[in-house]
């Protein structure tokens, strides 16, 4: 039985749940069935129900989530649960309870019992919200956290790792307070797991309904029962994300029920030493820097003068770090000092974190240094620079954390502190005429509002200054400073094809069996590097590749190449910031496509014209979509082609279903005389809103219209026909559409060797079954023309002959010219190419007679004239016997005819014949010439 507090099965027939003690479903004591809640008899025996005793753990009464949230983290929640409700996230799930919380519920009075577990529900709370996760709910004497949702994070692995730290020793605090105070050997444990789960409704009062996928939560619960006293768990897919940000101790393998593996399992020791994604990317050895000459130039401009102020600004992973990082490493080389700091995604919670790094730095003060040292190296500095800074020096020790307790500084109003301690900082950044640096602080986007301040008079005094300030961020970062004359902004464009190029062959290497596979990781991560090599890492990790840097090869086939989940992580987030409206618009736009145009974005989503189009202004100016045309309609596209499926995976599947629906019917409505060309648009839309059989219908129509242009994806289409329609009910319609799939399969796979024997029999047995059902002898002659195509083309001359015959019975049956034809033509095909020339010609002959000048006969089927290739094929026989006077008439009116109907096949064959016979007359070249010139 499962608990619906904490999750946690019980044995069957258990009153109170094992784990946590709360009252699991009532049972008769008499014959044991179920009793309804509020039940006074069994319904079954009428036997008297018996009310449950009470739960030994005393645990707290039940609480809003409202009640122990943060009004800031409550207010950023409630503004997003409309945006919200029914999607589906990336999340990791962290479960803390009390181990063996009944054996300590029975040492202590019921009422201290509970002020302990209130104290640690406290303790849980305080060290969740520090890291921005969301107390999901309470477990009896332990609780369930969410980072991810419904405050979304691109670090939400790493957050539930911080946070499970933080926990870990906080609760170890506790409970030696309370073994010294109460004798008990009070402990907690930690499990974490990463996976996706739909957020659902998210009341007023913060609770949020939620489902699972898959185990992500009961993985998460198990991760903390396998969790030793004082222990944190986490699961391999944690551990993948927090890899280098934490250190893991690998446990092995652990058996969880419902998974058919043993799961791997890690132990959380403590944080590791990279705080950034260019910390990990710089463990694994940074790839060649390339395509960055133009900004790398920029760079070395703002250098040379004074006073300048350089804002690097590009999308997640275009690489800002690696540029700043390349130019302060040249800086370096020349002598010049350099000073960092950088925001980090959890920073808005902790003070003035890139600030300190940046002093830090300048003081040059290490982590090893006491408070002591590192006043002296303050001092140092800040006197050499300057004596009249003596004054400040209690302040500046009670900035950076190290006061002195002979010196401590004065007590004083807080703006006039932060003013002296401003003018500090302005003379710092101005240094000295003969001493030039650089200061760089990375990832605006993320710093505290207390920095933000900092970093203003930081600005201000480089004006004049023989300092450069370089500051990386994304496009959503606005500052008041960003108009100051000596600011200049460097958009960072993805990298060029070239760029990548050379980045994918560093990575890769040039296997033969990587074939495909630079270009396919370039068409997915559109130029951004971090995307690039984190698609490349996840297939190492996936076992795709194998080899070594610079020298993998693929040794498993690749059919789709996923959205890495750090990738996704980085996306999802930064799509959940957007306001609920624009957030909206974005996610019915990528069930549209990568490409929408406006009309139809206005039809689906509803929206008056002006609201519309400011939103879209908003998407423009945030940079998730640009436009790409204006005439003869506004069409925009989605700046990255993952945005576009992050937006639309994150939608539940009835929602898209509904949008799909929609987007088919007003493609419909908005273009009626062009639905040929948009018809595999309308397939592919129809097939995604469930409604299968308009589906195939559209399938139909797009593989017979491209039919005339692209064979390839012809068959494509007829391929879904046929998997869609076989999987309808039986009505006639889905029946026909199977038949008529087999039948054009049959007639043209052979072209680009789609089918092999086994499956071309296959349909020719599915097909005959069906037509013979359907009582439909076209649909029969259909199918043995099929598949007396398909055996002669593709080598199996003997076996062609008997669905030839019969396809000839057919055709004569049903007194069809065309029919009559076609069965006609594969009789002659197998006379030809089994050398019987005499007999080919007297068929061939006959078969003109009868189609005469109709040169619609074949197109259908073949896309091409039966009656030119009949006369092509004639002057081919005539040429094979020696006769190029009565061979070439016949190919050049062959020629002819498919020109003017451009069909490539026949004519390329035309001119084939008439340069073999070129070579018999000795006029090859010149025969050359005219079917280039015709082509």
């Amino acid at each position: 039985m499962l608990c619906s507090a904490c999750h946690h099965e019980s044995p069957d027939g258990a009153r109170f749940c094992m784990h946590c003690a709360a009252p699991l479903a009532a049972a008769c004591g008499s014959c044991g069935a179920e009793l309804p809640e509020g039940a006074r008899f069994c319904p079954r025996c009428a036997h008297p129900a018996e009310a449950p005793a009470p739960a030994a753990s005393a645990s707290p009464p039940e609480r809003s989530p409202r009640d122990y949230t943060p009004k800031h983290l409550a207010d950023r929640i409630l503004q997003l649960k409309s945006a919200l409700e029914g999607e589906r996230k990336q999340v990791t799930v962290l479960f803390a309870d009390v181990k063996q919380s009944m054996e300590l519920a029975e040492q202590v009075d019921a009422e201290a019992w509970h002020v302990i577990l209130e104290r640690f529900f406290e303790i849980l709370s305080e060290g969740i919200h520090r890291f921005e996760g969301t107390v999901n709910q309470y477990t009896g004497d332990g609780i369930m956290a969410l980072f991810g949702a419904p405050i979304a994070h691109e670090d939400h692995a790493q957050r539930a790792c911080y946070a499970a730290l933080h926990l870990r020793d906080a609760l170890k605090g506790y409970a030696d307070e309370l073994r010294l105070a109460r004798g008990l050997d009070f402990s907690a444990r930690i499990g974490i797991n990463s996976g996706e789960v739909v957020v659902g409704r998210i009341g007023d009062d913060l609770r949020m309904d939620y489902t699972a996928q898959g185990l992500t939560v009961g993985l998460a619960q198990r991760m903390e029962q396998l969790a030793a006293a004082g222990a944190v768990c986490v699961s391999e897919s944690t551990a993948k994300l927090a890899k280098g940000y934490v250190k893991l101790r690998d446990l092995g393998t652990a058996p969880v029920k419902g998974v058919s593996a043993p799961v791997q399992v890690y132990e959380l020791e403590g944080m590791g030493e990279l705080q950034t994604r260019f910390d990990v990317s710089r463990s694994r050895g940074l790839t060649e820097f390339v395509g960055r000459d133009e900004d790398m130039a920029v760079l070395e401009q703002a250098n040379a003068g004074n006073g300048q102020v350089v804002g690097v600004v590009a999308e997640a992973g275009t690489g800002k770090s690696r540029l700043c990082f390349e130019f302060v490493e040249r800086c370096r080389a020349r002598g010049i000092n350099v000073y960092t700091g950088s925001g980090v995604a959890h920073g808005k919670n902790i003070p003035l974190l890139p600030i300190m790094q940046v002093f830090r730095a300048y003081f040059g003060i290490n982590e090893s240094d006491g408070d002591r040292a590192a006043r002296e190296k303050i001092a140092g500095r800040l006197l050499l620079l300057d004596d009249t800074f003596r004054a400040f020096l209690p302040l500046v020790f009670d900035l950076m954390g190290v006061s002195d307790p002979a010196n401590p500084a004065p007590p004083m109003d807080p703006d006039a502190r932060q003013r002296q301690l401003f003018a500090v900082q302005r003379r710092v950044v101005a240094g000295t005429r003969d001493e030039p640096n650089v200061t760089l602080i990375e990832d605006l986007h993320w710093i505290d509002d207390a920095s933000e301040a900092w970093l203003a008079n930081m600005v201000e005094a480089a004006a004049g200054a023989k300092t450069v300030l370089i500051v990386n961020f994304r496009p959503e970062y606005r500052a008041s400073w960003m108009q100051k004359s000596y600011y200049r902004q460097l958009p960072l464009l993805p990298l060029g094809p070239d760029a990548i190029r050379d980045l994918l062959t560093d990575l890769l290497g040039s296997d033969p069996s990587l074939g495909g596979l630079a270009e396919a990781i370039h068409e997915r991560t559109a130029g951004n590097p971090f995307f690039t090599e984190e698609v490349i890492q996840a297939l190492i990790e996936a076992g795709n590749l194998e080899g070594t840097r610079g020298a993998y090869r693929l040794t498993t086939p690749i059919d789709h190449l996923e959205v890495p989940s750090t990738v996704h992580a980085v996306l999802a987030a930064r799509i959940d910031r957007l306001p609920e409206r624009e957030k909206q618009l974005l996610q019915t736009a990528s069930v549209i496509g990568k490409e929408f145009p406006e009309p139809i974005l206005e039809a689906v989503a509803e929206l008056p014209g002006t609201d519309l189009t400011a939103l879209l202004q908003a998407l423009k100016d945030n940079e998730f979509i640009y436009q790409q045309a204006l005439y003869p309609v506004s069409e925009y596209a989605f700046k990255h082609p993952l945005t576009q499926e992050v937006a639309l995976g994150s939608q539940l599947q009835d929602r898209r279903r509904r949008v799909h629906a929609v987007v088919a019917h007003a493609i419909q409505e908005s273009h009626p005389d062009k639905l040929d060309e948009r018809a595999a648009l309308l397939a592919h839309h129809y097939e995604s809103a469930g409604e299968m059989l308009e589906a195939a219908r559209w399938h139909r129509r797009a593989a017979e219209w491209l039919l005339r242009s692209d064979v390839g994806q012809a068959l494509t289409h007829w391929v879904r026909v046929y998997e869609i329609a076989s999987g309808l009910p039986a009505v006639r319609e889905a029946m026909e559409l199977v038949v008529r799939a087999c039948e054009m399969l049959l007639a043209n796979a052979w072209r680009v060797s789609l089918l092999d024997e086994e499956s071309w029999e296959r349909l020719a047995r599915e097909g005959e079954e069906l037509a013979n059902r359907l009582e439909d002898q076209r649909a029969l002659f259909g199918i043995q023309m099929g598949l007396a195509t398909i055996r002669f083309l593709s080598g199996v001359f003997h076996t062609a002959i008997e669905p030839g015959r019969r396809a000839v019975e057919l055709g004569d049956a049903l007194g069809e010219l065309e029919a009559r034809c076609e069965a006609r033509n594969i009789v002659i095909d197998h006379l030809w190419h089994g050398g019987k020339l005499d007999q080919a010609v007297e068929h061939t002959q006959e078969l003109v007679a009868l189609a005469g000048d109709d040169h619609s006969i074949g197109v259908e089927r073949y896309n091409l004239s039966l009656t030119a290739w009949t006369q092509g094929r004639l002057g081919f026989i005539e040429t094979w016997r020696g006769r190029p006077a009565q061979a070439v008439p016949l190919l050049e009116r062959c020629l002819q005819v498919t020109r003017e109907r451009e069909q490539f096949e026949p004519m390329a064959w035309a001119m084939g014949g008439l340069v073999a016979n070129g070579l018999q007359t000795g006029v090859a070249d010149q025969v050359l010439v005219q079917a280039e010139r015709a082509l």
